[in-house]
């Protein structure tokens, strides 16, 4: 009984916490550190695909990517391990405020634009439109994973380059 009023004043807490972040901000949906990464790309205009492989060894093949500005990429994604995977896009804070929620509540599901997560042999894709340079961060926020070092980085080059 305490587990299932844990998890539901757990539940209560993101959900606040999400409609918090979306009413704050400079702009009508407030995202501002999340449209620091780019927005959720449209299939019809993906310029290419970029296959990324993730393993039990805690790390994704390619670990450090490139792409434009301006540039919507397909993220196909392969969990080629036995447990569970993700990635996630976001800036550092975001993936460490993320990362810590699921340490303290490992069962959470979830599913955002930015992100897919995977049972063992299973492969997804996440569609993601780069609208800054700079650089955007991604890792699995699997308990545990995060700290055995599964992340990476794409790098966005300015448009133009």
């Amino acid at each position: 009984m305490n587990h299932s009023i844990r998890t539901t004043a757990l539940a209560a807490f993101f959900a606040l916490w999400a409609s918090a972040a979306l009413a704050s901000g400079t702009h009508a949906g407030g995202h501002d550190e999340s449209e620091a990464i780019g927005k959720p790309g449209v299939a019809a205009k993906v310029k290419r695909t970029i296959n990324v492989d993730m393993t039990d060894a805690m790390r994704f093949t390619p670990s450090d990517l490139t792409v434009r500005q301006g540039e919507t990429i397909r993220f196909v994604v392969k969990n080629s391990g036995r447990v569970k995977h993700e990635l996630v896009l976001g800036t550092p804070q975001e993936l460490k405020a993320h990362y810590a929620a699921m340490m303290k509540s490992p069962e959470m599901e979830h599913s955002d634009p930015n992100m897919v997560t995977l049972a063992a042999g299973q492969t997804g894709e996440v569609v993601w439109e780069f609208t800054k340079a700079g650089k955007v961060d991604f890792a699995c926020l699997q308990p545990g994973h995060y700290d055995a070092g599964m992340k990476g980085a794409v790098t966005v080059t300015k448009a133009g380059k």
